[in-house]
């Protein structure tokens, strides 16, 4: 932290400018008091042409953040003067600044005066350190053009003479004067300097800037320079707006000897800078980051158009995030005038989908995994949608807002939405979130309409998914009704060898009908993971409903172990009521199932209605289920037949009655789903 109150016997500030990297501004770093400048990465790629358009272009925005800062001082004073007055809003001058994301409006809010008639400002230390280095970068292009610059210089040296605030963030309404007053009377003042140096930078613009074209700084072209860079604005300005307000795509661009030379700044990261040299037939582009997975996406966004890349370079540079940045070149050779223009304006249309991307990319991997939303990011820009809609609208928190809603419940912690939706319905809703978000808000439409959108089409992905863990019910309980069905004929092949190897094909038949079951189960279970409540219960019905096949299957199977001897007749007889049984509760709940997949809120009553006369079916079938397994037990101690030989009945006759009691409890299971449903609807 600098403090601006200590004086060394000379006169000069003693101490070296050192903001934290946390007081500067999106993509901004300062090691030692130098902001990281987008001229340093120019310089370091050897773009000399470029290198004054580019310093004066930083120069030109330091003096908006430098002016942002006489507001705050000002703000402050007036806030602390007059406790319990409204604080005009400073957040879109800050934006406009660049120096929304410094806190310094929050320090005006927190300003007090002091009983000694001084002021207390939280952080006026570091905005004087901040306002010291939007200075040094002000004066920085004026040498550089062979401008004389020691005038400013000078005066800078006498106003750092004097401490600018004091100690413990306290600054005196002198102090503040010194820097934010208009230096009348022939006095000077901080901010003086700053209006009599940005006249100094408006000349040198006016003096180098040959042109404008199409938004782009244009220095000393030749004739046929206009029509490629006009190309290159066309794609830039085509989906420009797709960033909103954000700040970024500022373009220059000169010839350097044979070659025209475009640089775009594309955003406010540090190091993350694009040149262009054309030299036609050929179009050279070199595109620095920090991130090489940005990189990496950028090169994707001309896959299938001849853009040949030479080896990805990394480069040190202790002035920029984690010590290093990555540099690509890509090659495209046209093959007449226009084609080279198309690539201009498609590499320009290109640039915004860079911007914020790695926060993008990072709000997304809350709701997908990696792989699927480095493909929707992609996808968002191939289809010229972009991602910061997205963002503008919530991002995550606004996919997380709907799944609360939509599943009346908090989202689970660490859930993602291929969790609760499945990877491809996730990935599908998730592009129409992007879609929906880039449209809404180009076309005008209030966030929080664009917001109910989402939340709607949500809606529907979650009825369809248990509409699809329904659908899964339903055949389930088709191949329920199939295993009792078989275990009702088998009872009717008659006595003898015949009867007896129908009884072993029917097992078979079962046991291949239960294993496919046990399939659907687990497909079940895989739409519904980590779903809300509602469709939870949905998958829990299917396991319910498991029992029954399982019971069913197990019926058959001992079945197929009771002797078919002539007298046998009685055990036959006694377990078709059962199977009997078994095969109309079977049908009736497949037909609560398929009734069940149509109901919600405002159905007809009769779909309602026949809904639940099959679920009271069911459960009377139960009951008379009960009654004749007590029947068929009762014959057991009359029979004569060692009990080896009656074990296939005993257990044919449980499994059926078992059956019936598994549907009862699925029939059950099913309706407090879907009434609960209708209700929440």
């Amino acid at each position: 932290m600098v403090h601006w109150n200590r004086g060394r016997a000379d006169g000069a500030a003693a101490t070296k400018l050192s903001p934290s990297r946390g007081n500067l501004p999106p993509g901004e770093q300062a090691v030692d008091g130098v902001r990281m400048e987008k001229s340093r990465i120019v310089e370091a790629l050897g773009e000399e042409g470029l290198r004054l358009p580019a310093l004066l272009n930083e120069a030109l925005a330091a003096n908006d953040r430098a002016k942002v800062l006489f507001t705050v001082l000002q703000l402050a004073r007036g806030c602390a003067d007059h406790p319990g007055a409204a604080m005009p809003a400073l957040r879109a001058e800050s934006e406009a600044g660049g120096a929304a994301a410094a806190g310094f409006d929050d320090m005006a809010a927190a300003a007090l005066r002091r009983p000694e008639g001084d002021y207390y400002l939280p952080g006026v230390d570091r905005l004087c350190a901040r306002l010291h280095g939007e200075l040094e970068a002000m004066l920085a292009p004026l040498p550089a053009a062979g401008v004389d610059a020691s005038a400013f210089a000078a005066r800078l040296a006498r106003l750092a003479r004097a401490p600018w605030c004091g100690e413990d963030d306290v600054i005196s309404a002198a102090q503040i004067a010194t820097l934010a007053s208009g230096g009348g009377e022939g006095g000077d003042s901080v901010h003086r300097l700053v209006m009599d140096v940005h006249k100094a930078l408006n000349a040198l613009q006016a003096g180098i800037a040959s042109e404008t074209i199409d938004g782009a700084s244009a220095y000393c072209l030749a004739p046929g320079d206009r029509a490629r860079v006009s190309a290159f604005m066309r794609g830039v300005n085509r989906t420009a707006a797709l960033k909103f307000d954000h700040p970024g795509l500022g373009t220059t661009a000169t010839r350097d000897g044979a070659r025209l030379v475009i640089q775009n700044d594309i955003g406010t990261t540090d190091a993350h800078v694009l040149v262009v040299h054309v030299e036609p037939p050929r179009v050279r582009v070199t595109y620095t980051d920090v991130h090489m997975q940005r990189l990496l996406f950028f090169q994707s966004l001309f896959d299938g158009r001849r853009v040949e890349w030479e080896d990805t370079l990394s480069r040190t540079d202790r002035h920029v995030e984690d010590g290093i940045y990555h540099l690509c070149v890509g090659t495209f050779a046209a093959e007449a005038d226009a084609e080279l223009e198309d690539h201009l304006a498609f590499l320009g249309s290109r640039l915004v989908f860079l911007i914020d991307w790695n926060r993008a990319r990072k709000r997304l991997r809350l709701l997908l995994p990696k792989k699927e939303a480095m493909e929707l990011l992609k996808w968002a820009a191939d289809n010229d949608h972009g991602h910061m809609a997205f963002l503008r609208a919530g991002g995550e928190q606004m996919i997380f807002d709907a799944l609360a809603f939509v599943s009346r419940a908090p989202a689970s912690f660490g859930a993602r939405l291929d969790d609760v939706l499945g990877r491809e319905a996730a990935v599908r809703f998730m592009r129409f979130v992007v879609r929906a978000c880039a449209q809404g808000l180009a076309e005008g439409r209030p966030e929080d309409l664009v917001r109910d959108e989402v939340r709607a089409e949500l809606v529907n992905y979650f009825r369809s998914a248990q509409e699809g863990v329904l659908d899964v019910a339903a055949e389930h309980a088709a191949f329920a009704l199939e295993i009792a069905a078989g275990i009702r004929d088998a009872l009717m092949a008659p006595a003898g060898g015949d009867g007896a190897r129908a009884l072993a094909r029917n097992a078979a038949r079962a046991k291949a009908w239960e294993h496919r079951a046990d399939e659907l189960v687990n497909d079940a279970r895989a739409q519904s993971r980590r779903q809300s409540e509602r469709a939870q219960a949905y998958r829990a019905l299917i396991e319910l409903a498991d029992d029954v096949v399982d019971e069913l299957e197990e019926a058959a199977f001992h079945l197929s172990l009771l002797p078919r001897e002539p007298g046998d007749g009685a055990l036959l007889a006694a377990l078709r009521p059962l199977a009997a049984l078994a095969v109309e509760s079977a049908q009736e709940y497949l037909k609560a199932v398929e009734t069940a997949r149509t109901l919600h809120r405002g159905s007809p009553r009769e779909d309602t209605q026949d809904f639940l006369e099959a679920v009271h079916r069911i459960m009377t079938l139960e009951r008379r289920s009960d009654e004749a397994h007590r029947a068929a037990k009762s014959l057991v101690p009359s029979r004569a037949e060692p009990y080896a030989q009656l074990y296939g009945f005993v257990e044919c006759a449980r499994n059926l009655e078992a059956s019936t009691d598994a549907l009862m409890h699925a029939a059950v299971s099913l309706r407090e789903a879907v009434l609960g449903e209708m209700v929440v609807q």
